[in-house]
């Protein structure tokens, strides 16, 4: 098995007084453990139950669950609402941060709430244009893309200022995520737009659905020659497919999501779909395993999460260790 890394201020490292702020995740990481986290869409609702329940799915299964922000354009509970209501419960969160439809004040008010909540885990995005949501008559606002962001966050939790250069009083501590597509044109050009990333901030990687792993490696050996793998830890999304024709979908209107036509074949020729579906997930988690770099795994099944359990203990990942909420909760965790 191939090992994972861990960067020079592990917590095998830090001074006490820091490792007190790092959360289940980033300490999981850190240790060079191998880390999952799992995609949990926002209710459209109102009701703290339903956030609940979703999250229950996931229970004892996951090291954090990331809260999307408006994905698709589309409208739904807040993220920053979402997670703060699993931290309560005792949940690790990734709080999605979209760049569409906040300017850099709200943001960075939105950032300053989120570690007073006790939110550790951010993930920078540029989000996906309106046009393609439920409401494309909205105004986008985009006044910062990903590396803008992740840049200003690193700002606030480094620098302990504004953008504006207006000082804080106390300085959120944050773990910087952002997002990668290995699988978009230009591939050779994926590595370096990964190393700005990097260099704007981003500790940890989430990358889009991975189900062509040569197209996977090639990217991982180009991040290694880099140097990049040293810098951060990738987490390669993956996903069970529910069958041939919402595979075929995903990858016409999917914006991004690229899946090779022998996965589409495979599926066609399976008696039951959904189950090979599943198979092929646990096999693609238990290859990327192996990968030089790859430091855990980031689940997204829509509609399906009630296989991310089956999934997760079939594929062996978390090798009998605990996971949030049986974790205990820091005590600086905001007190409800």
């Amino acid at each position: 098995m191939t090992s994972r890394p861990i960067l020079p201020d592990s917590p095998q490292t830090l001074p006490a007084e820091n490792v007190s702020h790092i959360g289940h995740l980033e300490r999981v990481l850190r240790s060079g453990q191998f880390a999952v986290t799992a995609e949990l869409a926002p209710p459209d609702s109102a009701d703290p139950q339903e956030v609940h329940a979703r999250a229950q799915l996931f229970a004892n299964h996951v090291d954090a669950m990331n809260a999307t922000d408006g994905s698709g354009a589309n409208c739904h509970m807040s993220s920053v609402a979402m997670c703060a209501l699993l931290a309560r419960e005792g949940y690790e969160t990734v709080m999605q941060i979209s760049c569409r439809d906040r300017n850099r004040i709200a943001i960075q008010g939105d950032v300053l709430g989120a570690a007073a909540l006790g939110l550790r885990n951010l993930l920078c995005l540029t989000g996906d244009g309106v046009q393609v949501g439920d409401h494309p008559e909205a105004k986008p606002v985009f006044d910062l893309d990903s590396l803008s962001l992740l840049e200003i966050v690193a700002g606030l939790r480094d620098k302990h200022a504004f953008a504006s250069g207006r000082s804080l009083t106390s300085a959120p501590k944050v773990f910087l995520g952002a997002a990668a597509n290995p699988f978009a044109p230009p591939f050779a050009f994926r590595p370096h737009r990964l190393a700005k990333k990097i260099a704007a901030g981003a500790q940890f990687i989430q990358t889009q659905y991975c189900f062509d792993l040569p197209r996977f490696q090639d990217f991982m050996h180009r991040a290694r020659d880099l140097g990049l793998l040293e810098k951060c830890f990738i987490l390669p999304g993956v996903g069970p497919l529910a069958s041939a024709r919402t595979a075929d979908w995903m990858r016409r209107h999917v914006p991004g999501v690229h899946i090779p036509d022998d996965v589409i074949k495979r599926l066609k020729s399976a008696k039951d779909q959904k189950a090979e579906g599943r198979d092929l997930c646990i096999e693609m988690i238990q290859q990327l395993r192996e990968i030089e770099g790859v430091s855990g795994v980031h689940i997204m099944a829509h509609r399906q999460e009630a296989l991310v359990p089956e999934i997760i203990q079939r594929a062996g990942i978390l090798q009998g260790r605990s996971t949030p909420p049986s974790s205990p909760v820091s005590n600086d965790s905001y007190a409800w």
